[in-house]
């Protein structure tokens, strides 16, 4: 056991070499941070008797309570390897699906990971999404069975099973990893051939040749789990056991006699041993034979499993004996059997010896940084590591030389703010005194006690021999309250000052190359910095103070205040901090919001931003119960929405202040952090604010009785509709195909709209599209503004890309030239709906600004085309059902005639010029005045009503506003009829639900599905297990309190994970009524039967406060029976 200092770890800093930062993941309850506590017991810091039941790391009430991870921590440990010492960084991370961004902001400043997998559930959900961020990460990773206990206790599996159990987990996670691989060459090889060729290879047969010679040649061995290859461990975390197969092979080398190297390879596999002939052979299935692992290994455990749980006090003395240990008398007696295998297993195979030497010998050193993951950290968006300025790319040998010298740029790395109570930082901490300060302060108190028992006699002067022998009468314990009150008094001093802020918030972080040091001034990139700015800025060989630089956006500088060790719930204070090393910093809450890059070369770019695997989509307004502390409510949400990496506040149009959070266990979290740490006041919740998105589809072919819709139900259909037509205004055209007809209130312009649905798979396309469409319109808007923006070949690149794919999609007579022809995206200028123009008088396209042109035309009717664009915007953004956004619909307007407009636009010229000429006979100052009017008034084409206005006495006065204005309301008013006059239909968002349930309960959570609305997918049984793994999708409207349920329904055998997968039509129309007498005959006349979608619209629009048509009974009649009724 080793207890280490302080000094020690910052000795152990500086040797780059032998530093491992390394986090644990793994799915929800599979061992992280038990593993983490025999980790940490290893050092001493917590009892080893206390590992797996204290979970150190989880230092907050509720992941006590709850029993999960809700945070990645970070704590420091020291581990001797044969001569060397080594510093271990470790991060314990939280498996639960609603923390997944915790798991992102640890993996981005690790190596290398753990991944813990149950031996008993295998891969989850989250196995494969924690596997997936760190090959994102290019960070390598090392596996722990855990668990291995549960094979042995509850599922009573033989050895044999056992092992055929074990190779099966393994193989499933090399299937994993063999995927991410295998993605990742076809990836290059697509790279290479684009780059080659300019275009990608069209011959199918090709491809699949090209794809398997890709693979062929890449090296793939050094990925895959394999315990030959020392990258696993079999342990129980909770038993504190664990082991590689080199520490058996190095025991049976003496034993039995055959070389270590010999055994490494043959322990795990098909082999089994030939006692008489002293020979390794294989192929131990085909002859009946037993496997090496189980016959040297897994029946040894089980041997020892089964003499404790069976209590056999002698075979218990006989195993200890051999195995040379010593056992204390109080775990020999203990009545619990885990007692004992604890206390003979955690000296027999120690699983912090084991894990950490796997760590330390297969986990690279921050020197061993590849060249890969640099380039990708510093290329931001769609730029290549070949396109950044020479400074910055010269920062690429820093970042693999990870130096420690004064010349050596500082680069480090936050990945996100993590708020703690501000006692709990090392300066504020009472300091121990001395033992010179202890007596001091003794004879201090002595004396005043004197001065006090002396005044009181009245005898100050006269026996100088009392004097000094009063505080020697005196009771000890008086002089010590003394000595007491003043400590107290001395650490209560900065109270009034922590009260106003009682939490300090502290950078979770990385130094990637140079020495942090405490004091020194730093620049702080936000995510949106471009280096490129800054150069142009200032010339080259520029030196200067960091005051005098000039101002460049998302750049500031700030002063490294204080720098921490992270000990998991400790800090310790640093004065510098050495490249490679995890730490933490504070005084950075006003420079950085969540993460952010620190260097000391503005020519650094800032890292690539985090990418989260949870979706924000639970919503909650959230408002003080007292209005008077409405400041401290928002001073709260700002502190909630700096601390946590995932959550989003934010103030809607309504005034409400809206939490967004990733899931209902995020979402508690953040709600008891509001209320106890950041506002400390009492809230009141609003139930969850359900997205939803609305849209169109085609009409239906069969009605709601599935009979084929004839001429009978044409008719009805056209009641229906004309009921619909009353809906909209007189002057609003609707031709029978769909097509709006629409007129501005001046009649000076009319525009013609029609609404088509989108398929599916484009509406997909243009939602995993958004960045790029972002990308490509703010591109078409600094073309239209005239300024210069440079374009990276690989955006220019992967727009084609996405304007073929679309093209693709799009076929048919209906959408013939449509992509060439969409004029914008929305909502918000990069959403999944679109606008088509397809009038011939003015075209404009988004594609324009990649050409690097704007048309004449285009310009001319620029102000013109942005009100229209600015309509579509607005009416994408609230649609006619409930006022939600609108998805997967292309609106295409037809035809714009403008012809009236430009007649008004040449009598107006008309009308100036006379003005003009008679101005000039009425005195000088009135003619200079007027002139500069008209010169006003030319150069706006957009302000035509004004200038009517200005002109009283020639035309009459627009009273409907500016035009653009007028161009905006129309354009959304006539999007808005579009829709209503097509089949509408709402989408609700939904979750992909994994459940692992056991074959007793599988029922229970069928049922819970069902009257959730949840539909299953698949269902399939765990090999070895009676374990079933349902999917299913569930409406997240119909989520909350879900958990809950299976867990009450199940008795707590079955757990959901909810994750946001995707958006999906509910097939039931809103406003259906029974229009044929099939119809009419099922579902009534009233036809009152729930409908889904109407319940949903309902529920939104009385929140929103939109008028609802809902029947009321105001007169209601008891019914009465004949027989009663006298």
């Amino acid at each position: 056991m080793v207890l280490n200092s302080l000094d020690k770890m910052i000795e152990l800093q500086k040797n780059t070499a032998n530093i491992r930062n390394i986090c644990v993941l793994a799915h929800v309850d599979h061992g992280k941070t038990t593993l983490a506590d025999c980790l940490i017991s290893s050092n001493g810091i917590i009892s080893s008797r206390l590992a797996g039941k204290l979970r150190y790391m989880d230092s907050r009430e509720d992941e006590q309570v709850r029993g999960i991870t809700m945070k990645s921590s970070a704590i420091s440990l020291h581990y001797a390897h044969g001569s060397e010492e080594y510093l271990i960084n470790l991060i314990d991370s939280p498996g639960h699906v609603d923390f997944s961004s915790e798991v992102s902001t640890a993996v981005r400043i690790c190596d290398g990971c753990i991944i813990v997998v149950d031996a008993v559930e295998g891969v989850c959900p989250q196995t494969q999404a924690v596997l997936r961020q760190a090959w994102l990460e290019n960070i390598r990773p090392v596996l722990v069975i855990n668990k291995i206990d549960r094979l042995i206790v509850e599922l009573k599996f033989t050895p044999q099973e056992a092992h055929s159990h074990l190779k099966n987990i393994l193989e499933q996670i090399n299937a994993l990893t063999g995927t991410l691989f295998t993605s990742k060459v076809l990836e290059e090889r697509a790279e290479r051939e684009t780059e080659a060729q300019g275009k990608p290879p069209s011959d199918q047969g090709e491809q699949v040749y090209d794809w398997s010679t890709g693979l062929e040649d890449t090296d793939d061995s050094h990925l895959y789990f394999s315990p030959e290859q020392g990258n696993v461990v079999f342990a129980s975390a909770i038993d504190g056991w664990g082991f590689g197969i080199e520490h058996f092979a190095n025991i049976y080398s003496q034993k039995i006699g055959i070389r270590k190297d010999v055994l490494l390879k043959t322990l795990w596999g098909d082999y089994y041993i030939n006692m008489k002939a002293k020979k390794i052979m294989k192929g131990d299935q085909a002859k009946g034979k037993k496997p090496l692992f189980v016959q040297l290994i897994l029946e040894n455990i089980w041997s020892l499993y089964d003499a404790v749980l069976k209590k056999d006090k002698e075979k218990i003395d006989k195993i200890v004996t051999s195995l040379g240990l010593k056992i204390g008398a109080r775990e020999a007696r203990h009545s619990d059997p885990k007692v004992q295998v604890n206390a003979i297993c955690s000296q027999w195979l120690p699983i912090s010896q084991a894990v950490l030497a796997m760590v330390c010998q297969k986990l690279p050193s921050p020197l061993d940084i590849k060249s890969e993951r640099v380039e990708k950290l510093m290329c931001t968006g769609s730029q290549m590591f070949d396109t950044l300025p020479p400074e910055t790319q010269a920062l690429k040998a820093a970042f693999m030389k990870c130096g420690s010298e004064d010349t050596a740029p500082v680069i480090i790395f936050v990945s996100k703010m993590f708020a703690v109570d501000a006692k709990a930082l090392p300066q504020n901490k009472p300091r121990p005194l001395t033992q010179e300060e202890i007596a001091r302060r003794r004879e201090r108190a002595r004396q005043r006690h004197a001065e006090k028992l002396s005044g009181m006699q009245g005898q100050v002067h006269q026996e100088p021999a009392g004097h000094e022998g009063a505080p020697e009468a005196c009771p000890r314990g008086t002089a010590l309250l003394g000595d007491e009150q003043q400590v107290e008094s001395m650490s209560a001093d900065p109270g009034p000052q922590e009260e106003e802020s009682q939490e300090a918030f502290v950078a979770f972080a990385r130094v990637f190359s140079g020495v942090a040091r405490r004091g020194s001034k730093i620049f702080v990139l936000g995510p949106k910095y471009n280096p490129i700015e800054f150069l142009q800025r200032v010339p080259s060989g520029f030196s200067a103070s960091l005051d005098d630089l000039p101002t460049v956006p998302h750049m500031t500088s700030c002063t490294l205040e204080n720098l921490y060790l992270l000990m998991g719930r400790e800090l310790e204070e640093l004065e510098e901090v050495p490249p490679g090393n995890v730490l933490g910093i504070g005084g950075l809450q006003d420079f950085v919001l969540k993460s952010a890059t620190l260097c000391s070369l503005p020519s650094c770019p800032p890292f690539v931003p985090l990418s989260f695997e949870a979706t924000p989509i639970v919503r909650v307004a959230v408002e003080p119960k007292h209005p008077s502390e409405m400041p401290q409510l928002v001073r709260g949400m700002k502190l909630l929405n700096q601390a946590d990496p995932c959550v989003q506040v934010l103030i809607q149009e309504t005034g409400e202040h809206v939490l967004i959070t990733a899931g209902e266990v995020h979402l508690q979290r953040c709600l008891d952090d509001l209320r106890e740490r950041f506002a400390k006041i009492h809230i009141s919740v609003s139930e969850p604010i359900i997205p939803f998105r609305e849209t169109i589809t085609k009409p239906p072919r069969v009605d709601m009785v599935n009979e084929e819709i004839g001429k009978q139900q044409k008719v009805a259909v056209i009641h229906q509709t004309k009921e619909d037509q009353s809906r909209i205004p007189e002057g609003v055209q609707v031709d029978s195909d769909g097509l709006i007809t629409i007129t501005t209130p001046n009649r000076l312009a009319t525009l013609y709209v029609r609404a088509l649905p989108l398929p599916e798979e484009v509406t997909q396309l243009l939602e995993e599209s958004c960045d790029l469409i972002r990308s490509l319109e703010q591109l078409t808007s600094s073309l239209d503004e005239d300024r210069n923006t440079q374009v990276y070949q690989k955006t220019q690149e992967k727009v084609w890309e996405f304007k073929g794919r679309l093209e693709q999609h799009l076929t048919g007579r209906k959408w013939r030239n449509t992509v060439d022809q969409i004029w914008s995206f929305g909502p918000r200028k990069c959403g999944p709906n679109i606008l088509v123009n397809r009038s011939e008088d003015f075209q404009s396209s988004v594609w324009t600004g990649l050409d690097g042109r704007a048309s004449k035309e285009a310009s001319r009717y620029r102000d013109l085309g942005n009100s229209i664009v600015s309509g579509f915007q607005l009416a994408t953004l609230s649609g006619p059902m409930c006022e939600e956004p609108l998805m997967g619909v292309c609106f295409v307007l037809e035809k714009w005639d403008l012809s009236k407009f430009e007649e008004q636009e040449a009598s107006i010229k008309q009308i100036q010029e006379q003005s003009a000429l008679v101005g000039e006979g009425q005195g000088e100052e009135k003619a200079h005045s007027l002139g500069a009017r008209n010169q006003e008034l030319q150069g706006d084409y957009s302000e035509a009503s004004q200038k009517r206005t200005a002109h009283k006495d020639d035309s009459i006065p627009d009273c409907y506003g500016p035009f653009s204005g007028q161009l905006i309301a129309t354009m959304k008013e006539a999007c808005r009829y579009a829709l209503q006059v097509k089949p509408q239909r709402l989408m609700a968002a939904m979750y992909t639900c994994d459940i692992m349930a056991t074959s007793d309960v599988l029922g229970r959570v069928y049922a819970v599905l069902s009257k959730r609305e949840g539909r299953v997918l698949q269902e399939e049984m765990k090999e070895g297990t009676d374990m079933f793994i349902i999917k299913a999708v569930l409406p997240v409207a119909e989520s909350f309190g879900f958990a809950d349920e299976i867990r009450k329904r199940t008795s707590g055998l079955a757990s959901p994970q909810l994750v946001f997968s995707h958006w999906e039509i509910i097939p039931s129309d809103p406003f259906w009524v029974p229009t044929t007498e099939e119809e009419y005959l099922h579902f009534g006349e009233k036809a009152d039967s729930e409908n889904q979608a109407r319940k949903y619209m309902n529920a939104v629009r009385k929140r929103k406060g939109l008028p609802v048509e809902e029947k009321l009974v105001e007169h209601a009649e008891k019914q009465r029976t004949l027989g009663r009724n006298k």
